[in-house]
């Protein structure tokens, strides 16, 4: 009897609903269940009481390792430094709520708060409109992708093998339903650049999706692939890292028609790589197509400034089928965090940010290229992230380092996951690097005396063998 105080209905009220819904019992009711599919049942250890389940939850948590300054990890999710006044604002009562208003005369405190998200969205990406952000990055990009063949009428997308390769997989998975044709852009073996095929694409290509910086870290050439989609009709999609445009150019001033990313890395932390917040921001011509919430600025009766949730006839809940996406929420709180981080920031801080950024990654990728068979995967231009060839398999190399209490980066072959190789051969030794303002000089320094040390210690072994 204990354990069912924990269960929603008796068996009294089970056996009136299936009563109700003329089922003679729960095996009938799951009957149109494949057996192939269906679990007899969990198992599952023993019920605990509520200290032994603390007690249990507290000591798999102590298990975690916290990422400090000596934590080199990027390719997607990336450490930034948040303001205590984040999470100090964000925490009060009036935000905290994973609710998504619906309806347009929802609280004006949150549809202000997500407009000026979309403000500030608009301002960094030099796009004219910005939904009420999405739920990450990665579906932020198919979402975009399937806009733009909405809007080219087209069936084919290009991606750039610069692009994360999971992310590549979430818009593979989105093309396959509707049957669309996605097709690879490979990237130059020798400078990690976009540019194999891009001069002569087809006519019947809707859109081309590009990442900026790419996931090798180079600065991708963002006017030329504008050009080459949009001679043959196509739409430029570009997933871009928003931390860098305090430094690069906006996508949008560079001939982008969409353009996507996760602003996760202002006001949020990795947190085992969510929950995050998606963004995409598209030019006035293509309002009508974009997917999600939507928050305008308007007067009310009185002549005052209000928001309210606009041009709803495009979702799910009014359009049904025939909505641009089945999109029906969005990140708010995240969002929320990401506007008050910027807020904070400003542009010059920013700027500062990733300039801050920009030299210690330049420094510490030089310094390693010193060291013996150390040289750069790719010779682009980057950021905050770089690709390096070590002279022994880059797993062995950062289990090494791991030991020594660095996390050094990602080898390039766990980023693919077994998946299409970014470059055109599989390369065991490529070892992708992020540094932010996180990395202050001296953990820069301890990982150089330790790289130094672990690659004569391989090189050793290797020999030996």
């Amino acid at each position: 009897m204990a354990a069912m105080s924990y269960l929603v209905h008796s068996e009294e009220d089970r056996r009136h609903l299936l009563e109700a819904i003329g089922a003679a019992d729960i095996e009938e009711l799951f009957s149109s269940i494949p057996a192939s599919l269906r679990l007899e049942a969990l198992d599952l250890p023993p019920g605990l009481s509520e200290l032994e389940a603390r007690a249990e939850l507290e000591k798999l948590a102590n298990e975690n390792r916290v990422p400090g300054c000596t934590c080199f990890l990027g390719a997607g999710c990336y450490r930034h430094h948040v303001p205590a006044a984040v999470r100090a604002l964000v925490s009060r009562g009036e935000f905290l709520t994973a609710y998504t208003p619906y309806q347009a005369e929802a609280s004006q405190g949150t549809l202000q708060s997500i407009f000026e998200f979309q403000t500030c969205i608009c301002e960094l990406t030099g796009m004219e409109i910005a939904n009420a952000s999405l739920y990450d990055g990665p579906s932020a990009l198919a979402e975009a992708a399937l806009m733009a063949l909405r809007l080219t009428g087209r069936t084919r997308i290009l991606v750039s093998r610069g692009v994360h390769p999971q992310a590549l997989e979430i818009v593979r998975t989105y093309a396959s339903g509707p049957e669309l044709q996605l097709e690879c852009l490979p990237l130059h073996e020798d400078i990690g650049k976009t540019m194999a095929g891009v001069s002569s694409l087809d006519p019947a290509v809707g859109a081309v999706l590009v990442q900026q910086p790419n996931c090798l870290g180079v600065v991708e050439d963002l006017s030329h692939l504008a050009a080459a989609a949009h001679a043959v009709g196509a739409l430029l999609v570009v997933s871009v890292n928003p931390s860098t445009l305090g430094v690069l150019e906006a996508p949008g001033r560079l001939g982008a028609d969409l353009v996507v990313g996760d602003a996760g890395v202002f006001g949020n932390t990795p947190s085992f790589g969510g929950s995050s917040v998606g963004f995409l921001a598209c030019r006035q011509e293509h309002l009508r197509q974009l997917p999600g919430r939507l928050v305008g600025q308007t007067v009310d009766r009185d002549g005052r400034r209000c928001f309210t949730l606009t041009l709803q006839a495009r979702e799910q809940h009014i359009r049904r089928a025939r909505a641009t996406s089945n999109v029906c929420s969005n990140h708010s709180l995240n969002a929320l965090a990401a506007t008050i981080h910027l807020a904070l920031l400003g542009p010059e801080g920013l700027r500062e940010r990733g300039e801050i950024c920009l030299e210690r990654a330049h420094h510490l990728q030089i310094e390693l290229c010193r060291q013996p068979g150390v040289r750069p995967l790719v010779t682009g231009p980057f950021f905050y992230e770089f690709a390096l060839d070590l002279p022994v398999p880059a797993r062995d190399f950062c289990a090494e380092m791991r030991g020594r209490g660095i996390e050094p980066g990602i080898p390039l072959e766990t980023l693919e996951q077994g998946q299409d190789p970014v470059l055109e051969h599989p390369r065991p030794n490529a070892l992708v690097v992020a540094v932010t303002e996180l990395n202050p000089p001296e953990a820069l320094a301890a990982y150089l005396e330790y790289a130094h040390e672990v690659l004569l210690l391989l090189t050793e072994k290797r020999e030996c063998l």
